[in-house]
């Protein structure tokens, strides 16, 4: 087994390789304000060569406890670490456009959902890797007129088993499946409103008994978008200077990651990882500059004021309120992961 300091000096020399700062060589010290701060486990989940990674899309945290890394490299696409950060298990080499990556308990089993770009399907999957079930281009829509146009980015699940498919790199339509996984309506789409590159991940909630609200990271248009299941608009969470990827609940908040806060006008800028209360007001941003609201309640432009992350993509928390970030095109990091001080 890998020394500590082994998987650390791996770190350091891949950051050399890949020309970026030795980001985790040593901690940065606290990250975030408020009741959200954070500090950087140096070498945590650090692999050898025989597990690279390429660009880090999704990640999860299991019943077990387990963190499971969702990335793009051909020779392994789904890592799974245990609570330390060493090897569990690994498996995929069928994703070449891996990207979004869902947990959802059925009965009496997880599940996993992943969305591959480049194959143009969505897949559901034992956490060990055994494909159940598999959903291609939704031809009979109407919606597309070949494959090509159809790139699911993430899917969303209702406590039921209902689900919708984010075509977040495609045409931006949101495709509605009943627990069956049968295809129920799409929505959203240009006619519906929604601009290209709008749709990218979020999550599915029940805010009151008998509620269900679509809650969805809008990336390049710096906003969440809350929807009802039919796609009826509930309203906007305006996210200035962010460029919000995904988001993750957790203990009666909302964990937003922003790939970077000036994307796509300079694609080296950094980003940060943004804290909202029940109410989507921003209370913290771990690894960004704290909120600020003005006495309107408009929020300033956000921006990054560490060296921490680059392009942060997607998050997990851990019981213990442990943060995990997986970052997009930083030199083929492995999850970060961030103690809650």
């Amino acid at each position: 087994m890998e020394s500590i300091a082994r998987r650390r000096w791996l770190q350091t020399a891949a950051a050399a390789t890949f020309g970026l700062p030795s980001l985790r060589a040593q901690s940065p010290g606290i990250l975030g304000q408020a009741d959200f701060r954070y500090r950087l486990v140096p070498g945590w989940g650090v692999l050898d060569a025989r597990t690279p990674v390429k660009n880090g899309h999704g990640l999860v945290v299991d019943s077990s406890g387990h963190l499971i890394f969702l990335t793009d490299h051909p020779a392994n696409q789904v890592i799974i670490y245990d609570s330390n950060g060493r090897l569990v298990h690994k498996w995929g080499t069928e994703f070449p456009g891996a990207h979004g990556l869902s947990l959802v308990r059925e009965a009496d089993r997880e599940v996993l959902f992943l969305t591959c770009l480049q194959t143009h399907r969505v897949v559901k999957a034992t956490t060990d890797g055994r494909i159940l079930e598999e959903w291609h281009w939704p031809a009979s829509t109407g919606k597309y007129e070949s494959e090509s146009q159809y790139k699911p980015s993430w899917t969303l699940h209702l406590p039921g088993g209902e689900f919708f498919v984010l075509d977040g790199y495609g045409r931006d339509y949101i495709l509605h499946h009943d627990a069956n996984g049968r295809f129920v309506n799409a929505f959203g789409g240009p006619e519906g409103g929604i601009p290209h590159w709008g749709p990218h991940g979020g999550m599915a909630i029940t805010p009151a008994p008998g509620q269900a609200e679509l809650l969805i990271a809008m990336s390049d248009q710096q906003h969440l978008l809350r929807l009802d299941p039919r796609g009826g608009k509930l309203g906007e969470v305006a996210l200035p200077g962010g460029n919000p990827r995904q988001i993750r609940h957790h203990d009666g908040h909302y964990f937003v990651a922003h790939l970077a806060d000036n994307w796509p006008a300079d694609r080296q800028s950094r980003g940060f990882v943004s804290v909202l209360d029940a109410n989507f007001r921003v209370v913290a941003n771990i690894g960004g500059h704290a909120p600020e609201y003005d006495d309107a309640g408009k929020l300033s432009r956000m921006r990054n004021d560490s060296p921490v992350f680059l392009h942060p993509h997607d998050l997990a928390i851990d019981p213990a309120g442990d943060l995990f970030v997986a970052q997009f095109a930083s030199g083929n990091t492995y999850p970060l992961k961030f103690e809650r001080v």
